[in-house]
This record gives C-alpha cells, sequence and structure tokens, in this order.
C-alpha cells in the first residue's frame, strides 16, 4: 500500500487527459492514484467543487463528512477536510475521527433537515461527503456526494459538481482554498454517528421480536465501517450476536480472493464470503456488509443467498408485516432484478415501481414516503420505518440484515426457506449475467436504441411483450434495453469503465431456457448494433 499512498499524494491527474478527469458513475467517482484517477488533486478539486455547490444550492447547515476503511480514504478524507475547512464550512465528523457507514451518513443528514423539509429554502440545510469506493479492491478510491435529502446526488448534480471539478484541475487548483491538515481537523466538530443510528433501529425494525426469539447471530464486517456498528448493536440490544472478524486492515489481507482472483470485499460474492460461510453452522443467522456498510450478504443453513431471493423475500414479509403502510405505497426494484419480484407485488395488488440501474432513482419516494422499499439487484435496498417515514435515502446494508433476523424470529423460517415458499407459489425463476466484449461503435449504438430497434417478434420461442429503453416506473432512459416475453427477459447496457456491455437474463422455464435466452439476446443484439 505504500506505492499506493505515495502516488496518491505526488502523482498529478490532468484534465486534458479524459481518463485522468472527475467522472461521477452511479455511485460517484472512482479511481486508482497509481493510475492517476484518484488522487489528492482529484479530493481538492471535487470538494470545492461540492462548497461551490452549496452556495448555488443555499446550503448553510454542517456537511457529514465519513470515509471507510480502504488505505486512500483517510487520506483522502484528510484533504476534503481541508477545503472544507479553508471554505469555513462547518463539518461533522465521526467521534475520535473514525470511519463511518454510508448508512449512518443519510440517517444524520435526514434527521438533521426532518424539521425543515417544507420550510423555507434559506434554512440551513446539511448534506454529506463519504469517501469510499466501497466494496472495490484495497487500491481502490471513491467519493460520493449526498445532497439534503441524504441519498446519492441525482446527475443534475453529479454533473454539476463534475464539471466545475475538473475546471478547478485544468487551472491546476490555483483557485481551490486550502488550510493545513491539522487546523482543518481542528476546524471539524464530532458527532457520534454509531449511538445515534443505533438507538433509532427499533423505529425500522422489530428488535424486540429478534431479542425476544434469541436467535444467534453473526456478523463479519469484511474489514469495514460496520464493525463499531455491529459491536454497539449487540451491546445496545443484548443480542446473542458474535462480530466474527475485527480486523481492520488497510489492504484487506485476511480476505479470500473473489471469483476471479482479485481481492474484493463483496458481501454478494460466495468467494469473497468465504471466511463466514465456513462457520455458518454455528449461527441460526448470519450477515456480511461491504467496507461503507451499504450492502447485504445474508447467510442461513442454505449457504449465502442470492440478493434478487432475498429482495422477493423481504418485500413480500414487509408487505404482510408492516399494518401501518399504506397500501397506495410502492415497490422499487431496478430492471435488472428479478422479476419474482413484479410476481410478489402484483399478488399483493401493489404498485411496482421499476428504474433504471443505481440507486439514486429510488432517493425521493423514500425521502418523501410514497415508496416503501426500493432494492438493486446487487444487494443494495433501503425501507421505510415501522410507520412509514423516511429512514435513510442511501442502501442501508446493516438494517436489511437485521431485517433477515427479523423475519426468521416472527415466521419461524429461515430466509432461504421463506424463499422456497415464493416459488412454490410463483415459479422458480433462473438468473444469470453475462458480460460481452463491446467496441466504442457498438457503446455508441446502444444510445440511440428505441423500441423499434427490434423487429423480431419472439425470443427463446416465447412471443416478445415489450421491447424498453425506457424504464416503466419513471421513464428514464435505462442506458441499454430490455426485452421481456411471459416467461422471461433479458437487459443490456454497456458498460461505464470497460470495453463491454452487460447482458442480464432471467427464465422461469429452466436454466436451459436461460441459456437460449442469453444466446438469443446475443444474436439480437449483434443485429441492432450492427
Amino acid at each position: 500500500m505504500e506505492a499506493v499512498l505515495k502516488a496518491f499524494y505526488e502523482q498529478q491527474p490532468s484534465a486534458n487527459v479524459p481518463q485522468e478527469r472527475v467522472s461521477f458513475g452511479t455511485s460517484g467517482h472512482r479511481g486508482r492514484s497509481i493510475e492517476r484517477t484518484f488522487n489528492a488533486s482529484h479530493i481538492y478539486a471535487i470538494t470545492q467543487a461540492v462548497v461551490d455547490y452549496r452556495c448555488e444550492a443555499g446550503y448553510q447547515g454542517p456537511l457529514f463528512l465519513g470515509f471507510d476503511t480502504h488505505a486512500l480514504s483517510r487520506p483522502a478524507w484528510e484533504c476534503a477536510l481541508q477545503v472544507l475547512a479553508a471554505n469555513k464550512v462547518p463539518v461533522f465528523v465521526e467521534k475520535d475521527h473514525g470511519y463511518t457507514a454510508t448508512p449512518l451518513i443519510s440517517q444524520a443528514i435526514l434527521h438533521h433537515n426532518h424539521p425543515h423539509d417544507q420550510a423555507a429554502p434559506d434554512v440551513a440545510l446539511a448534506d454529506g461527503l463519504i469517501i469510499t469506493p466501497s466494496h472495490n479492491p484495497p487500491e481502490d478510491g471513491g467519493i460520493k456526494y449526498n445532497p439534503h435529502h441524504g441519498g446519492p446526488a441525482d446527475t443534475d448534480a453529479t454533473g454539476w459538481i463534475e464539471l466545475r471539478a475538473n475546471a478547478y484541475l485544468l487551472r491546476q487548483l490555483e483557485d481551490v482554498l486550502t488550510v493545513p491538515v491539522e487546523e482543518a481537523i481542528a476546524h471539524a466538530q464530532e458527532y457520534d454517528f454509531t449511538a445515534h443510528y443505533v438507538a433509532k433501529l427499533g423505529s425500522v425494525v422489530d428488535i424486540a421480536a429478534i431479542q425476544g426469539a434469541d436467535l444467534a447471530l453473526g456478523a463479519d464486517p469484511m474489514g469495514g465501517t460496520a464493525l463499531p456498528v455491529w459491536q454497539a448493536i449487540a451491546a445496545h440490544y443484548n443480542l446473542n450476536l458474535d462480530v466474527v472478524n475485527t480486523t481492520v486492515d488497510p489492504a484487506f489481507a485476511f480476505m479470500p480472493p473473489d471469483h476471479d482472483g482479485k481481492i474484493r470485499m463483496d458481501c454478494s460474492s460466495p468467494a469473497a464470503m468465504a471466511n463466514l460461510l465456513k462457520i455458518k453452522d454455528r449461527f441460526d443467522i448470519a450477515f456480511g456488509n461491504d467496507p461503507d456498510a451499504d450492502r447485504h450478504g445474508i447467510v442461513d443453513a442454505s449457504g449465502l443467498m442470492n440478493p434478487n431471493h432475498f429482495l422477493a423475500v423481504c418485500i413480500d414479509y414487509l408487505i404482510t408485516h408492516r399494518p401501518e403502510w399504506a397500501a397506495s405505497l410502492k415497490i422499487g426494484k431496478t430492471l435488472v432484478s428479478s422479476s419474482m419480484i413484479d410476481r410478489v407485488v402484483a399478488s399483493h395488488q401493489r404498485e411496482l415501481y421499476e428504474v433504471p440501474v443505481g440507486f439514486k432513482w429510488f432517493v425521493e419516494g423514500l425521502h418523501v414516503g410514497w415508496l416503501a422499499f426500493g432494492g438493486e439487484e446487487s444487494a443494495g435496498a433501503s425501507l421505510l420505518t415501522r410507520d412509514g417515514k423516511a429512514w435513510s435515502t442511501d442502501k442501508d446494508g446493516i438494517v436489511l440484515c437485521l431485517l433477515a433476523a427479523e423475519i426468521m424470529a416472527v415466521t419461524g423460517k429461515t430466509p432461504s426457506e421463506y424463499y422456497r415458499t415464493l416459488t412454490e407459489r410463483f415459479g422458480e425463476p433462473f438468473y444469470k449475467r453475462v458480460d460481452t466484449a463491446c467496441s466504442p461503435e457498438e457503446k455508441a449504438a446502444f444510445k440511440k436504441l428505441s423500441a423499434e430497434s427490434v423487429t423480431e417478434k419472439t425470443l427463446a420461442g416465447d412471443a416478445i411483450t415489450a421491447v424498453l429503453v425506457g424504464a416503466p416506473g419513471n421513464g428514464a432512459a435505462i442506458g441499454g434495453i430490455k426485452v421481456t416475453t411471459k416467461n422471461g427477459w433479458f437487459a443490456a447496457r454497456p458498460s461505464g469503465t470497460e470495453s463491454l456491455y452487460k447482458v442480464y437474463a432471467e427464465s422461469f422455464k429452466g436454466a436451459q431456457h436461460l441459456d437460449e435466452l442469453i444466446e438469443n439476446a446475443k444474436v439480437l443484439l449483434a443485429g441492432v448494433l450492427a
């Protein structure tokens, strides 16, 4: 990690080189110091741009600043503080300058702003910055911005910040304000994010039911920010909960390699979760979180649960066990999540809200309170409180883990057993994602696709029922295409960082039909992208 840290300070990115510019994807700006895509200069520029954005938006409240356990996160946190202090922005950081999980930042923003949600625009609204590359490898860095609503910034905000930050890079930071690190740290006010968050968990999860069931629980923070939170939860609620790994190592040397041999703290990957899976029989239910704790991995007697399966279980359970939730509340999913969710939601006569990939599409609904639940196939989700109010507007891996414990405590079924009852009612889906090489011309062709681009009438033996380039829930462009039939579907979208496109597919007719769907999809795409 020494070379990574050295490069962070010494390598100078150039805004004239496209790949070295600030670029906000679905989860903020990410990169590597040794590739000049995540360096001190990026953080200085992005933070000054955020300060400017706050001025434009009229924010005068505090900025909640958190960082995770990746090697570059603490240095980037210090750089951000230098700019915020120089600009006299009030900043709240974790007590003792510790690391902070993403859902805790979201919760803090919402808690501060709640009395002012309907107030005049000059009220002192708060926002937040989180230094994290999520589950990415140890050498990676990342930073994301959450405005007053507490969730990921929308494309208008990130586009504005990105443009302004790159202008600062072009001018070699000459008009970016900074103060020395010691002065910056002295400027920050300490805030006990963990205590505030843990004390309110009973408002969103039935903690009493979990306590009453006396389940044996296991939690693996995977070397991340969930560690102090799980420790506090166990102590505060006197749960039979064992935090199985208390190691914090910026190199994440304790992690087993992921499926491709890389170290990646992905709690939805059986390979990355191998340590917890080895000891799963010690627990009634166990869970893991990625380094910023915005994702969940659920482990029961059957092993690591597929994230799509767990989302379907959560939705069916919540609809039937949250009596205070109005029947008009919608249920959110991304369009590459399982259609099992569609069937569950329809069975309860609820409205499905299907959106493009990216948790930002759920933020407004969760914030205002018309969306009961929003989930992604990549193991990220959040939900309203038990009485139908905003809890977090960013993904909350910790609450989803506790919800798994609640489901088992209340129903007596593990989440995997619960899912099997759903397959008995609705059929068993088979789901897969494959990556295919993609030329720059093909990537450009994705942007030009329309429903009329597909002239085929059938897909894998079934009549095509819909061709989508916009999400059904909000009409937003999906950045690709989705084709559906009665028994299956595929969706394809180009990668934002690699020369490939991703094909997601699902069949309710079996594994062989799923393979046929994928092969048909590739042939169809080859024709429409030519």
